[in-house]
Parts: C-alpha cells; sequence; structure tokens
C-alpha cells in the first residue's frame, strides 16, 4: 500500500548510492545498494565501522552479480578491512541470501533471531522440484485465478535455495530486550512481526539512528502474507501489536535506515500512518464483503489500484491475510465453494 511524500516526514539524501558504492549516513555508517529483479528494485544495505573490521547489517539475494558488487564494495568503500559479523533483521532472501557466503568464505559471524535463522536454515533445505499439493489447494483456497494457477504450474516451483547460499550451521541470537554494540554505539533490539516473524529492529543509544529492515519503510507498508505453511495464519494482528508497540520509541529526530526505498525522519508520522493505513484497509474490506467474496476478488478495496501480473502473488497473500483477520476477530463468516475457494462475507 504506496504512501505519497507527507509534511512531516522529510528525506535528508534525495537519491541513492550508485552501485559499488556508499553514503556516509552517519560518522562510520555506510549505506548501500544491491539490485533486486523484481518490481521493487533494490535492497539497502548498510555497514558499520567496528575499527578492525565491519558489520553488515543484511545480504542481498544471493547470486553471482550480487557477490561482485560486493566484492567491488568491500574494495572500495569498506577499504579493505574485513567484514567480521553479518546482521539478518529478517529471513526473506533479499536479506539473508548472502549471509552463508560470508560465513563459509570471509569467516564472518551471523547474528540474527532463532526465528530467523530457523526459517532460513529449513527453507533453504526444502527443495521443491514439483508443486507441492498443499501449495496448490492453498491457492485455490484463495480462489487464484484459474489462468494464473495454470500458468504457475507450468514452471518449477520457486525455491528459498535459489536465491539464498547454502547457510552452515551455526548463529549468535539476538532477542527482544538485548543490547548490541556495532559502529562504537550501543542498540537496543526490539522485535517487530507480521511482515516476517520475529524482525529484528535497532535503535541507537547513542545517537538518533534506527534500524529497521523492512518493518519500518518511508513511503510502502511491507507486504503481509499468508502461505500454505500457515493458512490460518494471521499476521496483520501481529503487524498491527509491533507498530503500536515500536510507536511509543519513535521520536521526530530518528534518522531511519529502512531495507528499501530512502532514509527518513519524521517517525511518529510514519507510524500513525502504516498504523491508520491498515484499519482503511480492513474498512474497506469489510465494506466490500457484503457479498460472499474470496481473497482474490479483495485487490481492488485493499490496494486501491489495479494489480498487474508482476505483482499478483504478493498481493493475493495479502489479501488472504487481511480477509483471515477480519475471520478472527469474528466480523466475517466464510463457506467453501465447490472449486476449494473460501468465500468470505461481513455478519449481519
Amino acid at each position: 500500500m504506496d504512501g505519497d511524500r507527507v509534511s512531516g516526514i522529510r528525506y535528508p539524501w534525495a537519491e541513492p548510492p550508485a552501485p559499488g558504492e556508499a553514503v556516509e549516513v552517519a560518522e562510520g555508517v555506510l549505506w548501500m545498494r544491491l539490485p533486486l529483479p523484481m518490481a521493487l528494485d533494490h535492497v539497502n544495505i548498510y555497514a558499520l565501522d567496528d575499527g578492525e573490521g565491519w558489520t553488515v547489517i543484511d545480504t542481498g539475494l544471493s547470486s553471482n552479480k550480487t557477490r561482485r558488487i560486493w566484492e567491488t564494495l568491500m574494495g572500495g568503500p569498506l577499504k579493505g578491512k574485513p567484514i567480521t559479523r553479518v546482521v539478518v533483521t529478517h529471513h526473506h532472501p533479499d536479506h539473508v541470501g548472502n549471509a552463508g557466503w560470508f560465513q563459509s568464505e570471509h569467516g564472518a559471524e551471523l547474528v540474527t533471531s532463532r526465528t530467523s535463522w530457523l526459517f532460513a536454515r529449513m527453507l533453504t533445505l526444502d527443495v521443491q522440484e514439483t508443486w507441492p499439493q498443499e501449495t496448490l489447494d492453498f491457492y485455490r483456497s484463495a480462489g487464484m485465478a484459474p489462468e494464473v494457477l495454470n500458468a504457475r504450474m507450468k514452471d518449477r516451483p520457486f525455491n528459498f535455495a535459489d536465491t539464498v547460499y547454502p547457510m552452515p550451521l551455526g548463529f549468535a541470537r539476538i532477542k527482544q530486550g538485548d543490547v548490541i554494540r556495532m559502529g562504537g554505539r550501543d542498540w537496543d533490539v526490539h522485535m517487530g512481526n507480521g511482515h516476517a516473524p520475529e524482525h529484528a529492529t535497532f535503535w541507537s543509544r547513542d545517537d538518533n539512528l534506527v534500524l529497521s529492515g523492512d518493518q519500518i519503510l518511508c513511503s510502502i507498508s511491507p507486504n503481509l502474507g499468508v502461505y500454505a505453511t500457515e493458512p490460518m495464519a494471521d499476521p496483520v494482528s501481529a503487524w498491527l501489536e509491533a507498530c503500536e508497540r515500536l510507536q511509543t520509541l519513535a521520536r521526530s529526530d530518528h534518522l531511519v535506515l529502512g531495507g528499501h526505498k530512502l532514509p527518513f525522519s519524521g517517525l511518529p508520522l510514519r507510524m500513525k500512518q502504516l498504523i491508520d493505513n491498515h484499519h482503511g484497509a480492513l474498512d474497506r474490506l469489510l465494506k466490500h464483503l457484503d457479498q460472499p467474496r474470496a481473497a482474490a476478488d479483495c485487490f481492488l478495496p485493499l490496494f486501491k489500484r489495479t494489480i498487474r501480473d508482476g505483482e499478483y502473488g504478493l498481493a493475493l497473500v495479502e489479501a488472504v491475510a487481511h480477509v483471515n483477520h477480519l475471520y478472527h476477530i469474528g466480523a466475517v463468516t466464510r463457506t467453501q465453494r465447490a472449486d476449494g475457494a473460501w468465500l468470505y462475507q461481513r455478519k449481519g
């Protein structure tokens, strides 16, 4: 769900760093970017100067291209000093993708939440050459358009291991309430949820920096998706709880360094927007469910725009998340259509 620039949210840098280059956003803190082969075509990464080496925050997708860019960065902005520690905010491939490479080839320590490591390690080992029946059933239950489903079934399913480097055993756990020292600063660890379980964010005790991963972004809301692994999940509740909790930490002078888009300040306003956007989407969705509808029939009220083919998959899993939430709070009932699709309807 996109949002436009709003008064009170400020962007100190109008342009991102060029490929292979870095922008110093604070003393000893570098902002860099890696490409992604999708509509959201980049991921932000950060390097924090620990003196003898660097801590890096997130790693990009696993690919030879991405690792060549990393080597350019290490020989350039990172001045040839070793990367001794990799901190992964959450388990999604664009963030954890090269963590195993840094461990195996560079001797770096991996630091992340237990849930992030378990998910990433499990999914890299779970390679499917054909579509699992559970996934096909899930797509049908969401009302996926038959032509979309048929087209997907002709291709090999996406596997986590396609874009995540093999992960060796071993990591260092961080959890809610921890304090971690990086880049000459002490950072409080606060866990987010909704976009990814046990998503780590870092709040500097020594200045105004926040490393927010995908939990807090400046102009988009991160995807809240439900998948065949937990088809009745309610990430919207987890998201709203995390936003309301993190909102209490927000200061207007915070400089938020997110996983995508631009660094920004004006965090109290942004937290309010993130919460209000989802309440607004739920209100529109509830009005739309005056008739029985499948999740796939709910794109327009949720996103307020036409969903293109390349966005269909993420839109579908987010639509499931929102109808699940309404079902869990008792606002809608559901019945199953003959083709397996769940149809949701507002009570009363």
